[in-house]
Parts: structure tokens; C-alpha cells; sequence
């Protein structure tokens, strides 16, 4: 009686974990694909505003209350500090100029931890990262639009130009726009190596709101400070909003072009760092 030969053992299966590497995607299918699911990335801002009960009345009110508050207080401060000598239309300055830097950096702070805090989307789903930080921009204009509408009677009460000069907020507001998606997406990547920037940012942003035209005029800056408003990115598109604003004409064309080549060159940045480390975001988190 023949017995059959023993088997020969199994090989136990090796799993091997390298390091994932680091490099940008084809861009143009990278982008196509972006384009083509940005539902996702408004159907994942109104799910964020939804739990923040923007669709309720009461949610809406304390939208436009928060910044509206802030303005007055601010108001009252500077009003202290200049002993109740203020130009003409210097509240609604401050009021548009608050509402337009809470716009950017609002879209930082709603998005810094957006990948951090996507973890399980990012590991369960496939789909291009650059939507979760762009989702906070899209969050960030929806809180925007309806403070518009409490600024058109501060405009006009204040007694502030109404010209066709004013149109030129249209380019300036997508100039802030590019830099709210260029600083978001920067933040986001960052946050997921640097867990403490979360922390962090709203000193940075307090700094540069300080640093900013917002609770005074670019033309009242001290002379030997006027390079704060070119090296803060915040500066010069600030300054070209509250001038138009204010004047009802176009903006310098230096505040124009420094405001564009810094918005424009943080989208490159933003994107460009976002994209470059997003295949790597899943073995940190």
C-alpha cells in the first residue's frame, strides 16, 4: 500500500509596506476627474453647513450678527484709540473689510483640518483630495453671500459713492477667492504633517488681520510701514477692495497687480504642495 507524499509547506505570504511616493499626478486627468465629481465637494459643504444649522433662521441671523458684532466692537476701539475722529464711511469700511478677511480665513480655518478630518473618506473612498479643502472655500462663500446684503444699507447710509466703478469688486473678489483655495489647500496638507497648526493658525490670522487694511485705511499707514502691505498677502487685495468700495472707482494698479501676482502665486503654491503630498496623506493618517 502506497502513501501518498507529504505536501510541501506553504510559504507564508509576505506583505511589504513601502515608502509611497511623493510626486504630483497627471494633471490633466487629475483635474478632468476633479471637475467632473466637484458635486461631491458641494454636497460635503452643505452637509457641513447643515450640522452648523445654516438652514434655519436663527443659523442665518448669527451668520451675519457674528462679523456685523465684531465690526462694532472694533469700531468702538478704534473710535477710542483716534478720539472720535474717524473719515468719512469709516464704519463701512471696517464692515465690508471684516466680512471680506473672514471670508478668506474662514475658508483656512474651516479647512485646515479638512483632510485630517476626512481620515475615513480618504481611506475608504477614491476620489481627488483637492475636494476637501475646496469644499471649505465653497462653505466659506455661502457665509459670505448673505453678508453682502447687510452691507449694501451701511453703504448707503454712510453716503459712499454708488458708481459703475464699483463693478471692479467683481475681479478683486475672485482674486480673494483663488487665495482663500491657495491658502487652503496649503494649510490642509500641512495640518497632516504639523497636528499643532490647527492651533496655531488663528494667531497667524489675528496678526494678519492686524497687518491688514481692514481696521484703517491703506492710505493711513505710517510712512515706514508701508511694506507691511506687500508682504502681507492679505495687504494689497485688501487695500484695491476698500479703495473701490470706498471711492466708487477702479483700484491703484499696484494694489491691483501686487494683490493678483499674490493670489495667483499661492494657487500654484497651495495646489501644487496639496497634490504633490496627497498620495502620501493615507499613510499618515
Amino acid at each position: 500500500m502506497s502513501t501518498a507524499a507529504p505536501s510541501p509547506l506553504r510559504q507564508p505570504e509576505r506583505q511589504v509596506f513601502e515608502k509611497q511616493v511623493v510626486g504630483l499626478p497627471p494633471l490633466r486627468e487629475y483635474l478632468r476627474n476633479a471637475w467632473d465629481r466637484r458635486e461631491f465637494a458641494v454636497e460635503l459643504s452643505r452637509t457641513k453647513l447643515r450640522s452648523q444649522h445654516f438652514d434655519t433662521a436663527f443659523g442665518q441671523l448669527w451668520l451675519v450678527l457674528n462679523p456685523l458684532l465684531l465690526a462694532g466692537v472694533y469700531f468702538v476701539l478704534v473710535d477710542i484709540l483716534r478720539s472720535g475722529e474717524h473719515p468719512k464711511g469709516f464704519f463701512a469700511h471696517l464692515v465690508i473689510g471684516i466680512f471680506a478677511y473672514y471670508y478668506i480665513s474662514g475658508a483656512m480655518r474651516d479647512g485646515v483640518k479638512s483632510v485630517t478630518g476626512g481620515s475615513r473618506l480618504i481611506l475608504n473612498q477614491s476620489f481627488p483630495r483637492v475636494l476637501l479643502p475646496l469644499s471649505s472655500v465653497i462653505t466659506a462663500w455661502k457665509r459670505f453671500v448673505p453678508t453682502l446684503l447687510i452691507y449694501v444699507p451701511v453703504h448707503v447710509l454712510s453716503g459712499l459713492p454708488i458708481t459703475f466703478g464699483l463693478l471692479w469688486v467683481v475681479p478683486i473678489f475672485v482674486l480673494m477667492t483663488l487665495m482663500a483655495a491657495g491658502f487652503t489647500m496649503l494649510t490642509a496638507a500641512i495640518q497632516v504633517y504639523f497636528r499643532d497648526l490647527s492651533s496655531f493658525l488663528p494667531y497667524l490670522l489675528r496678526i494678519g488681520l492686524y497687518a491688514s487694511p481692514v481696521l484703517y485705511f491703506a492710505s493711513d499707514v505710517p510712512h515706514g510701514y508701508e511694506w507691511l502691505l506687500y508682504v502681507n498677502p492679505f495687504g494689497q487685495v485688501l487695500a484695491a477692495w476698500g479703495d473701490v468700495l470706498h471711492t466708487g472707482t477702479a483700484p491703484p494698479a499696484v494694489s491691483l497687480a501686487v494683490g493678483a501676482a499674490w493670489s495667483i502665486g499661492i494657487l500654484i503654491v497651495g495646489s501644487l504642495v496639496f497634490m504633490s503630498r496627497e498620495r502620501d496623506f493615507a499613510v499618515r493618517l
